[in-house]
């Protein structure tokens, strides 16, 4: 596989990178000590630097030669409130908090990147180093679009990539269009009567009803959508009560609702809303609903996509690449960035079994290390072909 050799011979230097990062996670705009080890090596490899986008977020500008052209390049910094559980040196060195999705190699696979193409300079154009915080739940993507991204560093198209444990090591995934979902956040507190269990005809029971309201969201996605498309409503939390012996007054139901077009997602929105006041009004109690449209669908533009998959069959051979790689409905806020410019996000195997299999969002979970060759060498191949001096 033409990985680039240059970059292979400082893979030891971007473990050592990654696996520090891995021992000191910081989360959602708290990622301090990232950014300025980002900063630093950007610097040490003579790019020039800027910071203060979403309070934490670090942006990279190389420019080589005479062109106008420039495209973006984006990683994630933050890491993810969960109490890890491997053993291992580089293990998380503050407790409660791990880089338990890949965050730390996507950082260390850029910067790879941009130390290889600041030493060889071989393209025409400018990269703009995109080191974006707060992935995880708060859309820093969203906050860095806000607070002028494209607008201090143009570019003509953006480019992410993730790790995927399961597709093994050397391979590439990406599709055209919708290719994550949106990610909604909906909360419903549903207001009673309070009363004395022994008596629940005087008051008017939260959690009975609540209970009701959670069962029918279900029929949203199984009898309101087109079964074609694709939707989730998952409910995750449902708070009430304080007593064995007493009905509350309040019971509160939190989740989200995940789909894949902007038309499934409105309906998805007014449906829950009906059902949940309905359901309420019913038995005479009341839903007051908070929804949150946190991410939008991640939408792969075609000419960048077919930009991408070239590059990635340089590097991993055309039989490595799946240009038709399953959408998912998990949500990424480099989202809104796609809402900004044209680009393409891909997916980078992590790797099979015990070295890059275990799901992200687990405690055991680990970047496998050797799959920073091959995203490093894809993003410096993708700039060479973009940008070429020729």
């Amino acid at each position: 596989m033409p990985i680039k050799d240059e970059i292979a011979a400082f893979v030891e230097e971007m473990r050592a990178w990654r696996r520090d990062i891995h021992a000191h996670p910081e989360t959602a705009f708290e990622e301090t000590r990232t950014s300025n080890i980002v900063a630093d090596k950007l610097q040490s490899f003579g790019i020039e630097v800027h910071r203060g986008l979403a309070t934490t977020g670090v942006v990279g500008t190389l420019a080589v030669g005479n062109s106008n052209r420039a495209i973006g390049l984006r990683a994630d910094l933050d890491a993810l409130d969960i109490l890890e559980e491997n053993t291992f040196d580089h293990v998380s060195t503050n407790p409660g908090k791990m880089h338990a999705c890949g965050h730390d190699g996507h950082t260390a696979m850029l910067l790879g990147a941009a130390k290889y193409l600041s030493e060889t300079r071989r393209f025409n154009g400018t990269v703009q180093f995109i080191f974006q915080p707060a992935e995880e739940n708060e859309a820093g993507g969203r906050v860095m679009c806000e607070d002028g991204l494209f607008e201090l560093f143009p570019v003509e198209a953006v480019y992410g990539m993730h790790n995927q444990p399961g597709l093994p090591l050397g391979k590439f995934g990406m599709r055209v269009g919708p290719s994550m979902a949106s990610a909604d956040m909906f909360e419903i507190m549903v207001t009673g009567k309070g009363s004395h269990a022994a008596h629940p005809h005087h008051g008017a029971d939260p959690i009975v009803t609540g209970s009701e309201i959670v069962t029918a969201l279900q029929r949203i996605a199984s009898r309101v959508t087109n079964p074609i498309d694709a939707a989730v409503v998952s409910v995750t939390q449902f708070h009430s009560g304080t007593n064995m012996n007493v009905i509350p007054e309040i019971a509160v139901i939190k989740g989200t609702c995940r789909t894949l077009s902007r038309t499934v997602q409105d309906t998805v929105e007014v449906r829950l809303k009906e059902v949940a006041r309905g359901i309420a009004a019913a038995h005479g109690l009341t839903a007051e609903i908070v929804y949150d449209r946190r991410y939008p669908v991640l939408v792969n533009t075609a000419e960048e996509t077919i930009k991408a998959a070239k590059a990635a069959i340089a590097v991993a051979g055309e039989e490595n690449v799946n240009t038709d790689h399953p959408p998912t409905m998990g949500s990424e806020d480099f989202a809104w960035m796609l809402q900004e410019r044209p680009g393409c996000y891909i997916r980078v195997g992590n790797g099979e079994g015990e070295d890059g299999g275990c799901v992200v969002h687990n405690p055991h979970y680990d970047f496998n290390d050797q799959a920073a060759v091959y995203g490093a060498s894809y993003w410096a191949t993708l700039v060479e072909q973009e940008l070429s001096p020729a």
